[in-house]
């Protein structure tokens, strides 16, 4: 029996809305409820970014570093800085040349207790100050002479609904739990009586979900060892 031969299911904004919609018992073609619907997405999007890290949303970004300037922007999308490191070059300078520092994130307890901030020379460290654009603060200060660029790992925001021809900004293995949120979100309005079964049937998919987009890799884990005194 002959398959399709493709892998490009997806899901416009209207047909996740319809979706969800049915799995509340209801249909409509109100204009209100699209609109109600369509903010009820935004929010869920907003509520998996308390959620943890999404993968297809990790994005590697630099930023060249000015002499004496300890602080820079993140762009306007970014939620949080996960990972940063100092480089000899841009990422399309990159060659076998290009030497890499890791720094290391600190919290604002520890930046604050830092005596100098603005000493200048080669950064060690970072802080992130999470306000609605997060900002990067390195120590030390950079000197900008053997390392000039700052490369930094963000997770970003889920881009918003928009349009209702749209597709999601959500990769294809979260299409079953972003149905199934959205109907539990719908169900909180349009169907009291089914919230209970639908959110029970979001936080499964949502669970299998985030356990797939997980980066697989070896962990090895080591027993703390214990030395007596010798007594």
């Amino acid at each position: 029996m002959a398959t399709s031969g493709t892998t490009t299911f997806d899901l416009q904004i209207d047909d996740i809305i319809e979706e969800a919609y049915e799995r509340c018992g209801i249909r409509t073609n109100s204009g209100y409820d699209l609109r109600s619907a369509r903010r009820s997405l935004n929010l869920l999007f907003a509520e998996w970014g308390n959620r943890g890290i999404h993968l297809w949303k990790v994005q590697l970004n630099e930023q060249a570093l000015t002499a004496g300037t300890a602080t820079y922007n993140t762009p306007t999308d970014v939620n949080d800085v996960l990972e940063a490191y100092i480089s000899s070059s841009s990422t399309a300078g990159n060659s076998s040349s290009t030497n890499d520092i890791a720094l290391t994130k600190i919290d604002r307890s520890a930046y604050s207790a830092l005596p100098n901030k603005y000493a200048t020379g080669q950064p060690s460290q970072y802080y992130v100050n999470r306000q609605t654009t997060p900002q990067i603060s390195l120590y030390l200060a950079p000197d900008a002479s053997t390392y000039t660029y700052l490369k930094y790992y963000t997770i970003n925001r889920i881009e918003d609904a928009g349009a209702y021809t749209n597709t999601a900004d959500v990769a294809y293995r979260f299409l079953p739990c972003m149905c199934a949120g959205l109907a539990y979100y719908l169900s909180q309005k349009k169907a009291p009586d089914r919230i209970q079964i639908l959110k029970q049937l979001y936080e499964d998919e949502l669970l299998r979900a985030l356990n797939e987009d997980g980066s697989r890799s070896s962990v090895y884990i080591s027993p703390q060892t214990y030395f007596g005194d010798g007594v």
